[in-house]
């Protein structure tokens, strides 16, 4: 049984390693994973003998990374010192969400991965993604692209943040604020925040922690919305399949805020280690949705949404700078 989860082990421990080059370390391990992954396929095809083992990282890993994430969320912390931040974090995902839906349409995008990348850019990146996929039903190929876009766009963007940050009117703490209010991943908003100081980090993190903690309700509002949807087609009440994970994601949001640093004592170490292991296992998930992707489909389904991304992400920035 072993043999058949080496091959996804292998390529995460690959895109690990490309992801600490050069150049390659502003997209990430994710990003580098499901680049490894979709170009094996085309050049070799689907590896059918891993196929037990890819299908467990892209179902059984990917919900495990998901509840293992909320230990990044201090709902404490968000209740206690980001509640003003969270006024602005409810804008950021309500406007993403809606003009990134109505822009797909209006250019003709593929709508689920528009979808996904609307969540992505509105609440917290791959993760965002990971989580509402199965709720929306999306397909596997779909999930990969949208992964694959909020890497790059978010990797761009937290560049351009950087080089802006000189030239720009804002204190730090109000540039902290920008960033983590509109930027698309955690890991984005850190590498944008940390120039501009430790003060400014820890807001825009702060900031960017208010995003995270939405996705819960998020992911019921779209639950709540796939049954109705369900339902008006077939004409009766549908069954929607009750994501678990999000308990899990809930409970360990708890454990994190309530347990640790008050009952239990858990060094910056060991935290550390925690993180790295989840980005690790998000990193082998990711494996088995990049295989499912062909370069025909991300010709022909990933530009349309690309854009309107792009174009979303663009307005988000721009009407966000304005409100800090």
């Amino acid at each position: 049984m072993a043999k058949r989860y080496r091959f996804h082990l292998f390529i995460a421990l690959l895109g690990l390693g490309l992801s600490k080059i050069s150049g390659f370390n502003r997209i990430g391990p994710l990003a580098c994973s499901i680049i490894i992954a979709v170009i094996y396929r085309q050049i070799a095809g689907y590896p059918e003998k891993f196929r037990t083992g890819i299908e467990f990282s892209a179902k059984k890993l990917l919900r495990f990374a998901i509840i293992l994430y909320g230990l990044k969320l201090n709902i404490d912390v968000i209740f206690n010192q980001g509640l003003p931040l969270l006024v602005r974090d409810i804008g950021t995902v309500t406007f993403a969400i809606v003009v990134m839906v109505l822009i797909a349409k209006w250019i003709k995008a593929d709508a689920s991965i528009s979808l996904l990348l609307a969540v992505g850019t509105g609440i917290c990146g791959a993760a965002a993604i990971a989580a509402i996929s199965p709720i929306v039903k999306a397909k596997e190929e779909d999930t990969a692209i949208g992964v694959g876009i909020i890497a790059l766009m978010g990797t761009l963007f937290s560049i351009a943040y950087t080089l802006l940050r000189p030239i720009l009117p804002l204190s730090a703490l109000d540039y902290g604020i920008w960033s983590g209010i509109s930027l698309h991943e955690i890991a984005h908003v850190a590498l944008a925040g940390a120039p501009a100081g430790e003060d400014a980090l820890a807001i825009a993190l702060l900031a960017k922690l208010g995003r995270v903690f939405l996705l819960i309700p998020l992911c019921f509002i779209f639950m709540y919305w796939m049954k109705k949807r369900t339902s008006g087609k077939m004409g009766h009440d549908a069954k929607i399949d009750f994501p678990w994970f999000l308990v899990g994601f809930i409970i360990m949001s708890l454990i994190g805020s309530y347990v640790f640093g008050r009952y239990i004592t858990v060094s910056p170490l060991v935290m550390d280690g925690i993180s790295k292991t989840t980005t690790f296992i998000l990193t082998m998930a990711m494996i088995g949705l990049g295989l499912n992707v062909s370069l025909q489909a991300l010709r022909t389904k990933a530009m349309r949404p690309l854009l309107a991304m792009t174009i979303t992400s663009l307005l988000l920035s721009i009407i966000s700078y304005f409100i800090v």
